[in-house]
């Protein structure tokens, strides 16, 4: 049974995906989950592209220790020096180059002839080959290029020195049996390809980046490039948590099977998820809510009588598991640690103190602290923001006989209170107001959301704004069993990643 390696680029393509930007800290947590999660390569940005996708590269590049780190480039001589030097920290590090080789690219992009093309190709990865050994080389709109000129393409990478050949399906025009022929096309006619990873990625403009996936590695492909939750550019890519189960589900078929540590997929899809401020669809494969609900009364008799009349997978093999421990406010920080090591956090010792406060301050408020409460207080911590401007009070009076005022008490680093009163037209827009007056940035609420973590009249509620200043964009979350206090604390912990 062969294993194809997945190739996550949640942190490269799907960061590109509007709404979805990261900050370095951000990035380091969902990378360190990725290894957890034990993908094969995590490509960790385009290092070139600016000073902050250098450093993020650079970044996890040196905090990875068990998985490979790419970064993308054009093929251009300076992207594959920035990217070497980002990549210089790695344990395995891999230089990713693309170069368009269909007739509508190479024309009106690239506004280069094919014996042009095939010279770059041959020059970009015989010298990205002099500084790292793992070069992996991208046909970009390889599905909508010509055949025979794409064959010439992938021999000349090979040729070269590339190790792995990716064949995009960049625009998401393919059915999964076109995908599936040309991968076979390019077994039978370009030599040495069997010595190499051939690799796909599907993009969903058509729906079918999972299905162009799966067939591709029926025919022969050994690498999946894909995203958590399939995020990317426009409609997305292939889902990582969609490929990967259906490759093991169905590992007899495809006689395959991949690296990944599937009890970990739901942690790190919830993860991106609360990270970007991009909700789950509850009827989302895999990982969506409904997944593995079963309403139906049919349904439920045969779950009942034998799970596997209805389910073809398990919950507990994507890491949902149904804990037995209640944890309350008598319960012990070990017994807490113990808890929190089971949903598979391990956090330090001044984060482990901060989480276990505030779970005895949540147990005050609610009768029964859930799973679900306890993930979401301490999903953050791993990735610090600095806390430039902090909450010490607020007062807000609302109703429908008089217009909604907010008092807001702020700290800022220096120690120094800050306090203003603002008039809106609702308790959360009065507040966001009084905020606006003390904090020094020009700030545009983009969106707002409200999602309750548990169930219940006292559930904790979880607030998820996207805030700009300019031409960036960022996500700020609040959780609290008042959800006006969530939405104060949302916009501010936005507010503190625009000014970090």
């Amino acid at each position: 049974m062969k294993t194809i390696k997945i190739f996550d680029t949640t942190l490269r393509d799907g960061e590109q995906s509007p709404g979805c930007s990261m900050n370095l800290a951000e990035k380091i947590a969902v990378a360190k989950q990725l290894e957890a999660l034990k993908v094969d390569v995590i490509e960790a940005g385009f290092a070139i592209s600016s000073p902050g996708d250098f450093e993020s590269v650079q970044a996890i590049a040196n905090e990875v220790k068990t998985a490979a780190v790419a970064s993308l480039n054009r093929a251009v001589k300076k992207d594959i020096d920035a990217s070497y030097e980002a990549l210089k920290g790695a344990v395995a590090p891999r230089i990713h180059i693309f170069l368009a080789t269909s007739p509508l690219h190479m024309e009106y992009k690239l506004k280069m002839s094919e014996e042009q093309v095939l010279e770059k190709i041959k020059e970009s990865i015989s010298y990205a080959c002099t500084l790292l050994p793992d070069v992996e080389f991208s046909a970009e709109d390889a599905f909508r290029s010509d055949r025979p000129f794409l064959a010439k393409a992938v021999k000349a990478a090979i040729d070269a020195g590339a190790k792995t050949v990716n064949i995009p399906d960049t625009v998401g025009y393919a059915l999964p049996a076109e995908m599936g022929e040309l991968i076979s096309y390019l077994k039978q006619n370009v030599e040495g390809i069997d010595d190499i990873d051939i690799s796909v990625h599907c993009h969903n403009d058509l729906g079918m980046a999972v299905g162009n996936s799966l067939a591709s590695v029926a025919a022969g492909a050994t690498q999946v490039e894909c995203t958590v939750n399939g995020i990317g550019e426009r409609a997305g890519n292939a889902s990582l948590e969609e490929v990967v189960m259906a490759i093991h589900t169905r590992r007899n078929l495809f006689d395959a099977d991949t690296n990944i540590d599937s009890k970990q997929i739901y942690r790190t899809s919830r993860l991106l998820s609360k990270t970007i401020g991009v909700s789950i669809p509850p009827n989302k494969a895999i990982v969506g809510a409904n997944a593995f609900a079963h309403e139906s009364g049919i349904h439920q008799h045969g779950v009942l009588a034998k799970r596997e009349t209805y389910e073809i997978m398990t919950p507990e093999s994507v890491g949902l598991t149904t804990n037995k421990m209640v944890l309350g406010k008598h319960s012990g920080r070990h017994a807490f640690e113990d808890f929190l090591k089971e949903l598979g956090y391990n956090l330090g010792k001044d984060e482990l103190d901060t989480a276990f406060a505030q779970f005895k301050d949540l147990c005050d408020k609610k009768k029964e602290v859930t799973e679900y409460d306890i993930e979401a207080l301490v999903s953050d911590k791993t990735a610090k923001v600095t806390e430039h401007y902090k909450l010490k009070q607020f007062v807000v009076n609302s109703g429908n006989a008089f217009r909604a005022t907010a008092s807001i008490l702020l700290e800022d680093m220096d120690g120094k209170e800050q306090a203003q009163v603002a008039f809106g037209d609702g308790p959360v827009d009065a507040a966001y107001q009084a905020i606006e007056k003390i904090v020094p940035v020009d700030t545009t609420l983009q969106s707002y959301k409200i999602n309750a973590v548990s169930h219940g009249e006292d559930a904790l509620g979880e607030v998820i704004v996207k805030v700009s200043a300019g031409d960036k964009t960022v996500t700020g979350r609040g959780l609290s069993t008042d959800i006006i206090e969530s939405s104060i604390l949302a916009y501010i912990n936005g507010i503190n990643k625009l000014l970090g």
